[in-house]
């Protein structure tokens, strides 16, 4: 099993990038799936993306173009570049995880992931 601890949030104006890292500890994280969940006050939590533990990755309409997930095995981090930020994109950002073999199709419910970081907040100004 694996513990997240997220780094990298913080306040930015729309256009801006950011960069979020998901560090883990414990064993087997190359076995690991990683997602990314953003929830904004008084909002339900809603899927970001995910990536594969053979890095294939899927994202959210709302990101698609504007953020990439990445991950490094050899460091245990999954990180999310952010680009071209929008107010709507403020939100606390929490990545999860989740062990999965090959085969395993991954899912945007949020009750798949096992494992979850504490969150870190992202706000975009305008």
């Amino acid at each position: 099993q694996v513990q997240l601890v997220e780094s990298g949030g913080g306040l930015v104006q729309a256009g801006d990038s950011l960069r979020l890292s998901c560090a883990a500890s414990g064993s087997q994280f190359s076995r690991y799936a990683v997602a990314w969940f953003r929830q904004a006050p008084g909002k339900e939590r809603e899927f970001v993306a995910d990536i594969s533990r053979s890095g294939n990755s899927d994202y959210a309409d709302s990101v698609k173009g504007r953020f990439t997930i990445s991950r490094d095995n050899s460091k245990k981090t999954v990180g999310l570049q952010m680009s071209n930020l929008k107010p709507e994109d403020t939100a606390v950002y929490s990545c999860a995880a989740r062990h999965t073999i090959l085969t395993m199709p991954l899912s945007r419910a949020a009750d798949f992931w096992g494992q979850w970081g504490q969150g870190t907040q992202v706000t975009v100004s305008s």
